[in-house]
């Protein structure tokens, strides 16, 4: 799908910024198409970007309004309907991540109809995938796990591509969720996948490939998540990882949205490698990635030490601190995907 910029993030009335994690990786990564917001009353989620009315962001060329949130179920909630419609009669398409189809509203798809405007789920996909066979294909692979969902697992994969390009290894992202596709502008949903058909939508998604090329394989959910565990196992089966980085938010004591308490990341490796083993049994941690944003500078730093020494790896903040210290961990690793230096 082409999904036309630039963009006016539509937030609504969401309570919360983790609530609008979708718009907030949008404009953290292509900031150039995200032209402003536009939130309802109540809503406690700001993007740091202009608020704009819908003719106000017709106006200045906007071309998509992109729902940029998620919630509960992926539903659409009622009193959004009118401002949706109002964005079609102004002029522009309409990109969700949602769960439900935009067209499934009468009144959204009545509006496009008649107004010729596009309506991009994002969540969903036409394409037909096969179940996981769990053949070992060429390449190599790494997928971001999680100690619990909204972690950091996208962050990591984004930044992780961009300092393996930068150091001039062959290494592509795989998006996995829906702001990911909205980032890269191609993936798959996996969440929206029907289970028996998760472990081959990703084995469709990365293919085999050269030996030295790395696909960067973003996560979803976690093992441990009482909700999400399956669409995790699925993906865990069917990316076969070489590598895998294990991602973690260190306030948190509790699952989001459960009661369940937060597992240890020496319980996340330990899982992550057993279940792994059986369609990569060379499988390995080559890191560990925090989300340090609660914490100040110096006890960030100190926290990451702790963790490199308690787990022999490297530990970082991708965005505060960037992924040098992993890309050299994948390098040591497996040398052969890394670039020749010219003096081999």
């Amino acid at each position: 799908m082409q999904i036309a910029a630039p963009y006016l993030m539509f937030l609504g009335d969401v309570p919360d910024a983790l609530a609008a994690k979708t718009a907030h990786g949008i404009v953290d990564w292509r900031p150039e198409w995200c032209l402003g917001q536009l939130r309802l009353p109540g809503c406690k989620a700001d993007l740091g970007i202009p608020d704009l009315t819908i003719p106000e962001a017709a106006e200045r060329g906007a071309k998509t309004m992109v729902v940029g949130v998620v919630n509960a179920g992926g539903v659409l909630p009622e009193h959004w309907i009118p401002v949706i419609v109002a964005a079609i009669e102004a002029g522009l398409d309409v990109a969700t991540g949602l769960h439900v189809r935009l067209k499934d509203t009468p009144a959204i798809r009545e509006a496009a109809e008649r107004h010729g405007r596009q309506l991009f789920d994002v969540r969903h996909t036409d394409q037909r995938f096969a179940t996981g066979k769990g053949i070992k294909r060429p390449g190599l692979r790494l997928l971001t796990v999680g100690t619990d969902c909204s972690v950091g697992k996208k962050y990591t994969v984004l930044a992780l591509e961009r300092e393996m390009r930068k150091r001039g290894f062959d290494a592509d992202f795989r998006a996995t969720g829906q702001t990911g596709v909205f980032i890269s502008g191609r993936g798959v949903a996996i969440d929206a996948v029907v289970a028996d058909f998760i472990s081959g939508a990703v084995e469709w998604l990365s293919p085999a490939a050269a030996p030295t090329h790395w696909d960067l394989i973003e996560g979803q959910g976690s093992l441990f998540h009482p909700s999400f565990a399956g669409v995790s196992l699925g993906l865990l089966h069917g990316a076969q990882p070489d590598a895998f980085v294990v991602c973690h938010e260190p306030t948190r004591t509790r699952m989001r949205g459960v009661e369940h308490p937060l597992p240890t990341i020496k319980e996340v490796i330990d899982l992550t490698i057993r279940c792994g083993r059986l369609t990569n049994p060379a499988i390995q941690p080559v890191g560990i990635a925090v989300n340090t944003q609660a914490l100040g500078e110096d006890e960030a730093r100190g926290y990451l030490d702790k963790l490199a020494r308690e787990h022999g790896l490297p530990a970082t903040d991708p965005v505060r601190f960037g992924v040098g210290s992993i890309v050299d961990r994948l390098a040591a690793q497996f040398p052969h995907s890394a670039p020749s230096t010219g003096n081999d």
